[in-house]
């Protein structure tokens, strides 16, 4: 005697080798013996053998229509013995009746189960619906396997297209278009980045990074909603000095300047003068959400994304001529021993005279001219002469005020390494470059006497409000590093501690409220640390341990580091444009890392702002200078590679640029990540400043 059987949704039949009342033993084709309940036993038979008569009933299940079976099955509650009975007639055979109950059980959308072998027909609206939804569901397989078709034969269809975005890197792994491209990379076994390349997805290298950026950070586009620019306070006094601005010439969010006064009488007070949004600007209103949505201005090479809009930045940006309200910080130095004897924070209006722009001026403003009165280099604005006295007091200042930080930081800084300047032949209006611009690369020596200045002025700014705020118990948002040591990143909270890097007991980012939010947040605090003194802690918009502080510290560490790297990316695409349009083939770098995976070294060019990993100097060390082959550029990867086909005489210290580059953190950019995963098994069918 042998039974068939459900267990587990499956349907299976073997040998009886004995029964009681509740359960039998059953022996199965495979030699295994089961324990199986009596109600799960839906037939028992002595002829064919189980597995014909599972292969047969398999067999005559799909001839059975389920529309006929559907008009032939009965209103009420039904076993599948009757339903065999009424479609193949009264004496269904053993293997009509086993067919009819997987022919019933694989088709849920005709008929709902109702206990073990037993089924009712489903009401006439929702098949309908269920065969809809089934027929929709066909036709959009068929639409997946056409448009992966398209895929393989080197053409995008035009719907992939317009979600190439989502596809590569926040896929919904329901749409038809993630499928389509998951289906053809699996059958041409491409990669999906690649595959959308060849069939034409990509228009333009530059146009694909920026979007992928607009699309991963600014969703709903880069404009601002109409919004009524406060002004500030009527009642600020004038402040008595005559300021101006450091910056280059494309900064239009001035957000600090200079004043000093003093000279010659012993007593010299020098005014860091920050431009004050916080006066006017509320925590809470619709501009402070702009400011916390975005969280920083973007910057890139021909392009910017400002934090707030155009309207507010040209009420408070320091620009010349006029009164400007601004959070000032007067700092009182003895004239020769350059020591500190008194601070004060001011809330005031500030006269601005002059925006001098360095990039105008660095070879104007050097240490010689600046140590040498009567020299006059040609080309020197009347300006610039006026302040030269003042300026070789910022400047002798600064180098002691760097003097006495590197004593706390334990090591001298390293301005070895030039800064870097891009600048796009074309490009104009609010628009952003194209992409096929000519691009020009110049450098800046870090450390220039200006630039020197305005880091020196920004960090006793910053680091004089930090300890402030840390004195008076008001919470702020803090930068620190604990240590020099390998490893120790510099991390956000909301205490006064330490950067080790920097050498300072406390660094609370302030001087830029027009381009970074955390300074505008810090500038509230600072505002009520002025007007409230003692009290302020209970009258700060932020109090100690607020959540909604660490909120914002966490949102715009992740905004910051994603528009630093968009920054970094796109400062990379447009040296390997510069390569390409110069005809640039080799190139002299210096190892900064050795030992790479496959035998290589990452060099960095001695002349362009490019780091990228070569091969052929495994013995090398750090610091070594050679000459450099460069391989092909991926402008979509953002990498080249390069060969090492010739070592240098080392005229340089190789011990320095070895340490430089141990300290070095910055950025390299890889491979572009993508989010496509055409190895998951449900991928196809997934129900789812200083």
């Amino acid at each position: 005697m042998h039974a068939l059987y459900e267990e587990a949704g499956k349907f299976h039949a073997g040998r009886i080798l004995s029964e009681a009342e509740s359960s039998a033993q059953i022996e199965l084709d495979s030699g295994k013996r089961v324990k199986v309940k009596a109600a799960n036993i839906l037939l028992k038979f002595d002829k064919p053998t189980p597995a014909e008569l599972l292969a047969q009933a398999a067999v005559q299940a799909q001839e059975i229509e389920l529309d006929l079976a559907w008009e032939f099955a009965p209103e009420d509650e039904f076993a599948f013995a009757d339903l065999a009975s009424d479609y193949f007639g009264d004496h269904a055979t053993l293997v009509q009746q086993a067919a009819a109950l997987l022919r019933l059980f694989e088709a849920p959308h005709y008929f709902r189960r109702a206990g073990k072998g037993r089924f009712r027909k489903a009401p006439a609206e929702i098949l309908q619906q269920a065969l809809a939804g089934i027929e929709k569901k066909k036709q959009l397989q068929a639409q997946i396997d056409a448009w992966a078709g398209e895929l393989v034969a080197g053409q995008c269809p035009r719907p992939v297209r317009d979600q190439l975005y989502r596809i590569l890197f926040k896929p919904d792994r329901n749409a038809p278009e993630y499928k389509a491209v998951v289906e053809a990379a699996r059958a041409t076994q491409t990669a999906p980045l690649a595959l959308l390349q060849a069939a034409g997805a990509i228009d333009s290298a530059y146009q694909f990074h920026w979007q992928r950026f607009l699309f991963e950070n600014f969703p709903k586009g880069t404009g601002f909603p109409a919004v009524t620019a406060p002004q500030p306070p009527e009642d600020l006094p004038v402040a008595d000095v005559q300021a101006y601005s450091i910056d280059d010439s494309a900064t239009t969010e001035i957000d600090d300047a200079l004043s000093v006064r003093g000279l010659g009488s012993g007593q010299v007070t020098v005014g860091i003068h920050i431009a004050a949004p916080g006066l006017a600007i509320q925590p809470g209103s619709a501009l402070d959400q702009l400011g916390r949505t975005r969280l920083s201005t973007v910057y890139m090479p021909g392009h910017k994304i400002t934090m707030l809009p155009d309207e507010v930045v040209q009420i408070y940006t320091l620009g010349a001529g006029s009164a400007r309200p601004a959070v000032s910080l007067y700092v009182t130095f003895d004239e020769a021993t350059l020591e500190i004897a008194a601070s004060q924070t001011r809330l005031e209006r500030v006269p601005v005279v002059h925006n001098l722009r360095h990039d105008r001026l660095d070879h104007i403003v050097t240490e010689p001219w600046l140590a040498d009165a009567p020299l006059q280099p040609e080309g020197a604005p009347p300006e610039l002469l006026a302040l030269r006295s003042e300026l070789a007091f910022l400047h002798r200042l600064a180098k002691h005020l760097k003097a006495r930080r590197e004593v706390v930081r334990g090591k001298p800084e390293n301005f070895s390494r030039p800064d870097y300047s891009f600048r796009l032949d074309g490009v104009a209006g609010d628009e952003g470059p194209r992409g096929d611009e000519r691009v020009e690369i110049t450098t800046r020596r870090r450390g220039a006497p200006l630039d020197l200045i305005v880091a020196e002025a920004a960090i006793l700014a910053n680091s004089t409000w930090g300890s402030w705020l840390g004195e008076l118990g008001v919470p702020g948002l803090y930068r620190s590093q604990a240590s020099l040591a390998p490893g120790v990143k510099v991390r956000m909270g909301t205490k006064a501690l330490p950067h080790a890097g920097i050498g300072v007991a406390s660094y609370a980012w302030s001087t830029s409220p027009l381009r970074r939010y955390v300074d505008l947040v810090n500038q509230w605090q600072i505002i009520a640390a002025v007007r409230h003194g003692r009290t302020a802690a209970l009258a700060a918009p932020f109090r100690p341990k607020d959540a909604e502080l660490f909120s914002i510290l966490s949102a715009f560490d992740a905004a910051y580091g994603a528009y630093n790297t968009h920054q970094a990316n796109m400062e990379r695409f447009w040296t390997l444009q510069y390569l390409r349009q110069n005809g640039i083939t080799e190139l002299t770098a210096s190892v900064v890392r050795d030992n790479l995976p496959g035998g290589g070294v990452l060099v960095r060019a001695e002349n362009l702002p490019l780091v990228l990993p070569a091969l052929g100097a495994q013995a090398l060390a750090r610091g070594a200078r050679v000459r450099v082959r460069l391989g092909e550029i991926d402008e979509i990867a953002l990498d080249v590679n390069g060969t090492v086909i010739e070592v240098l005489a080392d005229d340089s210290d190789a011990d320095s640029a070895a340490g430089e580059a141990a300290e070095d953190d910055e950025p390299i950019a890889g491979p572009i990540a993508i989010a496509v995963d055409v190895n998951e098994a449900d991928a196809p069918t997934a129900g789812g400043g200083a």
